[in-house]
C-alpha cells in the first residue's frame, strides 16, 4: 500500500545500468527464502505474482523479442535461477542458468476468433497455477493474440522470491516505452562473466558469505548494547519506555484480527479465478477526499462494501472481515527488485452501509497500525522463522493466512501513456497471490485508470461471477460520493 508519488519509468537511453544490474543482493532474504520454500509442502502457498497489460493491438512479436533479450542483460536476475546450497544449509543464491532459454520464458498463443477479456483471463490464470520449473528463473510471459476489435494481452508471472509489486513495476519498465516508435539508442550492457553454481558450490559460498556477516552483525550488537545500556544508565526511564512500548506495540501487531472469518469463504482450496474492476483515479480520489480519506481508504471500503452485499445476497448475516493489507517499506534508494513490505491485520468495517463512514473507520485504521513499532515483526523474526523445518513453517503461515478473509494491495502505477513493442498499453491489472486467504485484491492506478485485479480461490468464493457484481457495486457506492459531495471535507493528510 505504498503512499508515495506514482512511479514514473525512465527512458530507455537513462537506465541506470550499475543499479539496476547489480545492486540486487546474490543471495535470497531469509522472508524470501520462506516464499521460496514453503510451497514445497503447502501448494496453497505458491507465491506467483502476475501482471496482465491489456494492448490496443498486437505488438511487433521480434520486436518484443529482442527487448527482453536486451533487459535479460540489463538485469542480470533475470537469467539467474535459484540454486539451494547443499543439505539445506543457508539461503538460496541466485545463479545464472547456463542453460537460459528464452523460447522457454516467452511464450505467444492465439485465441479463438473474437475472444474477449475473459477469455483472455482464463488463460492468464491457467499460466499463474502452473508451478514454477525451480531448476530455471522463476519467471514467465505470455504474448496472447486474438482478442476482438484487434487487442492483444502480454502477461508475466514471477515468483514472489524474486520481487514485490512494486519492484515488479520498477523491473518491467525496461520493456516498456514511452513512444510507440523503436529505440535504437538503447544503452549496451555486458555483465561480468556468469557464474553457474550447484548446490555443493552455493554451500560454500554461503558460509564464506556468512563468515564474513558474522563480524559486522557481532559488531552492530556491541554496538547496539551499548547505546542501550548507555540509555539505560543515563535515562533508565526512557529506555524502559521505548523496551515497553514496542512489547505492547508487538502485541497488538501479532494478535489475529478480532473477527470471525465468513462461514460462506471457510474453505481453501488450489482452484483460482480472476476478476477485473476498474475506475477513474480522478474519480476514486474525489470520492475519497469527499469522505475525509485517501484513495487507498475508498479503494478498501469499496472491496469491504462488496463483501457485504455478497453476504447479503446469499443470506448470510454479514460481521466485520478479518483482513490484511501489505504496507509497502521501500525507500527512494532501494535497489529495483526484491521485496520490501511489511504486513498488517484489522477487522475491516464490513458492518457499516454507510460508504463514508466505512472510508473514515479503515483510514483511521490504516494509519493506526502503518505506525506501530513492530510493524515489520514478520521481516524482523525471519531469520529464527527460517530456520525451522519447512513443513512446521508453512503450517504455521497457512494458519496466519486461513484466518483472512480478504487481503488488499495498492501499488502506485505508471501515470503517463507507455507502450510495449509498438503495442499501446490500455490497463494494467496485476493479481497477487491468495497465499491461503480467500481473496486477493490488487490496485495498480494506470495513465488516469485504477486497474483492479481480483484473485479469488474457488473454494472460498463458490460464486465468482456475483462476487465480482457485488464488488462493482460496492465501487459504484464509494464513487457516488464524489458526486454528491457526500461527508466532510478531505482532511490534510488524506492523499494517496
Amino acid at each position: 500500500m505504498p503512499d508515495g508519488q506514482p512511479f514514473i519509468p525512465p527512458s530507455a537511453v537513462d537506465v541506470d545500468l550499475s543499479a539496476v544490474g547489480w545492486s540486487m543482493s546474490r543471495t535470497m532474504s531469509d522472508f524470501e527464502t520462506m516464499l521460496w520454500r514453503m510451497e514445497e509442502t503447502r501448494p496453497e502457498l505458491r507465491t506467483p505474482i502476475v501482471a496482465v497489460d491489456v494492448l490496443d493491438r498486437t505488438p511487433d512479436w521480434e520486436r518484443l523479442v529482442r527487448a527482453h533479450e536486451w533487459a535479460s542483460h540489463i538485469v542480470p536476475r533475470i537469467r539467474m535461477r535459484a540454486v539451494q546450497p547443499a543439505f539445506g544449509l543457508g539461503d538460496p543464491i541466485w545463479s545464472v542458468d547456463p542453460e537460459f532459454d528464452l523460447d522457454y520464458h516467452l511464450r505467444r498463443v492465439r485465441l479463438p476468433e473474437a475472444a474477449g477479456l475473459d477469455h483472455a483471463l482464463r488463460v492468464c490464470r491457467h499460466l499463474a497455477t502452473e508451478p514454477f520449473d525451480k531448476a530455471r528463473p522463476p519467471w514467465m510471459a505470455m504474448l496472447i493474440e486474438g482478442l476482438d476489435d484487434g487487442r492483444a494481452v502480454y502477461v508475466v508471472k514471477t515468483h514472489h522470491s524474486m520481487t514485490d509489486g512494486m519492484g515488479g513495476i520498477q523491473m518491467m519498465t525496461l520493456l516498456h516505452s514511452r513512444r510507440p516508435e523503436p529505440t535504437p539508442d538503447k544503452p549496451d550492457h555486458e555483465p561480468a562473466p556468469p557464474e553457474h553454481l550447484n548446490d555443493l558450490e552455493a554451500l560454500g559460498q554461503e558460509v564464506v558469505a556468512e563468515a564474513r556477516r558474522t563480524p559486522s552483525r557481532i559488531a552492530g550488537l556491541v554496538s547496539g548494547s551499548a547505546r542501550a545500556t548507555l540509555t539505560a544508565l543515563t535515562r533508565p526511564f526512557d529506555a524502559a519506555g521505548q523496551v515497553l512500548n514496542y512489547v505492547n506495540s508487538l502485541l497488538r501487531v501479532i494478535q489475529p484480527p478480532s473477527a470471525a472469518g465468513s462461514p460462506l469463504l471457510r474453505d481453501r482450496g488450489l482452484g483460482r479465478w480472476f476478476g477485473v474492476l476498474e475506475v477513474g483515479l480522478h474519480e476514486l480520489r474525489t470520492a475519497a477526499h469527499a469522505a475525509g480519506g485517501s484513495v487507498n481508504d475508498a479503494y478498501v471500503a469499496a472491496l469491504l462494501g462488496g463483501y457485504r452485499r455478497y453476504h447479503e445476497e446469499l443470506g448470510v448475516e454479514v460481521g466485520k472481515v478479518p483482513m490484511g493489507m501489505p504496507i509497502n517499506m521501500r525507500a527512494a534508494s532501494d535497489p529495483s527488485g526484491g521485496n520490501r513490505f511489511a504486513a498488517v491485520r484489522f477487522a475491516g468495517p464490513a458492518t457499516e452501509a454507510n460508504p463514508a463512514m466505512r472510508i473514515r473507520k479503515v483510514r483511521a485504521m490504516v494509519l493506526a497500525l502503518r505506525e506501530e513499532p513492530a510493524v515489520d515483526i514478520v521481516e524482523a523474526a525471519s531469520p529464527v522463522l527460517v530456520r525451522l523445518p519447512t513443513r512446521v513453517l508453512a503450517e504455521w503461515y497457512l494458519s496466519q493466512s486461513k484466518g483472512l478473509d480478504l487481503q488488499a494491495s495498492n501499488v502506485a502505477g505508471v501515470p503517463i501513456p507507455i507502450y510495449l513493442a509498438g503495442a499501446r498499453i490500455e490497463r494494467v491489472f496485476p493479481f497477487a497471490p491468495t497465499a491461503g486467504c480467500a481473496v486477493m485484491a490488487t490496485m495498480v492506478s494506470h495513465a488516469g485508470t485504477c486497474c483492479i485485479g481480483i484473485n479469488l480461490d474457488t473454494a472460498a468464493v463458490t460464486e465468482p461471477t456475483l462476487f465480482m457484481r457485488c464488488l462493482q457495486e460496492g465501487l459504484d457506492e464509494v464513487v457516488a460520493l464524489g458526486d454528491a459531495g457526500t461527508g466532510s471535507a478531505g482532511s490534510e493528510g488524506a492523499r494517496r
